[in-house]
């Protein structure tokens, strides 16, 4: 018997291993299935769903809901500062409230921090949360970025569900994502897709750019929304679309994780991101003038400006030098140049790979303070104690910006806020702040014009 039973088994061999080859993968495939929770068979096979994993990822996504009181005339001539003086009319604006929508991320259980877009509350007077499980919770401006579209905001409140955070700098093209947000208002919404490309830049939308090109729907309300790989890590935030018709044509773009915890840091540490300085200016390189400097190397940033006193003068750097990479990062554009540089804190070193005359050379800079030029209001009119003004950055709105005010102060009452920027006073155009000091009377009355995102208005002061 035993060696009829060997014998058997050595006859059998062949089929035994075709049966496991054939079960094997399914009986895997099972509990696999049941581990992951995922639905019942159909026609012997398990059905893919990423239903597990938006489980436990969607608790973290929140809807982010504001209301900003926006001063507006009773009547277009009332903007007319001749037609009120001439008739005598006091200043006559009331409020209108405006409110909108977005998405956001909660980022730390502990901290109570959520993660947005700047637009999504940029000056709001008041942030409502919803969270994914119904409560509603007043929210806390903790920093903003505008020049990177990240702002961070805070809650108080128990059991709170947070994404892990994925290194974006391991994403690749081809990689599945997903898009977790709010859009139009209708409640948590989940689209997926893939990864069309990294590293997108010059497209005009923030100030620093190095967006992730999705193709998973994105739409209004979604700003501030997570993208998520398939382990449910976020690995960008969901924030514009290019929309030539006003829809969605499959080109979305996301803050990378790695770009957005870096301002994070410092919008938590210091309220504000303190960007440093490098002290150049750039420019892309043109078949021209790749042709007028008899370049080799046809990608990279020509350096067309040099600071004095800056640190790129302290480390040699001079115009007509082509930078090729930062940190070991290949520059192809200025913008890439720009984005490293924006990101980086004062004190940091960037090692610059760059050509002189087509020999290739290696400096280290220290980046530097970026000083802004920045006066007490009640420096230049008494009616404007209270409030800090700078002249802004170059990318921004031409003018003198509001960057802080107190609450209790008479510029508050009239309707000033801090984002606003003064773009002409007394009727005339200024620029930045030496120009408003020569505009200014310091003992008549100030008659200011008010730029705030797309909106105008004038206001008095007496």
């Amino acid at each position: 018997m035993f060696h009829k039973h060997r014998k058997t088994m050595m006859n059998t061999k062949p089929v035994k291993q075709l049966l496991l080859m054939i079960f094997l993968p399914a009986y895997f495939s099972m509990t696999l299935a049941a581990q992951a929770g995922l639905p019942p068979y159909a026609e012997g096979q398990p059905l893919p769903t990423l239903a597990p994993m938006l489980e436990r990822s969607m608790p973290a996504v929140v809807n982010i809901s504001t209301s900003t009181n926006i001063l507006v005339s009773d009547n277009p001539l009332m903007q007319d500062p001749v037609f009120r003086q001439f008739f005598n009319v006091p200043n006559q604006l009331r409020q209108q409230q405006k409110n909108s929508l977005g998405s956001g991320v909660i980022i730390d259980s502990h901290q109570g921090l959520v993660l947005t877009n700047n637009h999504v509350i940029d000056k709001a007077d008041k942030i409502t949360v919803t969270l994914n499980d119904g409560r509603q919770l007043s929210a806390k401006l903790i920093g903003t970025d505008p020049e990177a579209d990240v702002a961070i905001i805070q809650i108080d409140a128990d059991n709170l569900t947070m994404l892990p955070i994925a290194d974006s700098s391991r994403l690749k093209v081809g990689d599945f994502v997903v898009a977790i947000g709010n859009p139009f208002g209708l409640g948590q919404t989940v689209t997926s897709g893939i990864v069309s490309a990294l590293g997108r830049s010059g497209l005009g939308i923030e100030g620093y750019e190095d967006f992730i090109q999705t193709d998973a729907s994105i739409n209004p309300g979604n700003s501030g929304g997570a993208l998520v790989n398939l382990r449910g890590e976020l690995v960008g935030m969901n924030t514009a679309i290019l929309a030539p018709n006003g829809g969605n044509v499959g080109i979305g773009f996301a803050i990378p994780s790695n770009m957005i915890m870096t301002i994070k840091e410092s919008l938590v540490k210091h309220g504000e991101v303190r960007r440093g300085l490098l002290g150049v200016t750039t420019q892309d390189l043109t078949p021209e003038l790749v042709k007028a400097f008899n370049l080799e190397n046809k990608q990279g940033a020509a350096i067309s400006r040099i600071e004095n006193n800056s640190p790129a003068a302290k480390a040699g750097l001079e115009p007509g030098d082509i930078i090729v990479a930062a940190n070991g990062r290949p520059i192809k554009s200025s913008h890439d140049i720009r984005n490293i540089v924006g990101l980086m804190q004062i004190g940091d070193k960037v090692e610059l790979e760059y050509f002189r005359d087509n020999e290739k050379k290696q400096v280290t800079a220290t980046i530097g303070k970026q000083e802004l030029p920045r006066l007490a209001g009640d420096k230049l009119h008494r009616t404007l104690q209270g409030t800090l003004l700078s002249t802004p950055l170059k990318n921004q709105v031409e003018g003198v910006l509001i960057e802080k005010i107190d609450t209790t102060s008479n510029a508050w009452r009239v309707g000033l806020r801090v984002g606003d920027v003064i773009v002409s006073a007394n009727r005339y155009r200024v620029h930045n702040l030496e120009e408003l000091k020569q505009v200014i009377d310091p003992n008549g009355a100030l008659l200011i014009n008010i730029q705030r995102g797309q909106e105008g208005f004038f206001v008095v002061l007496k």
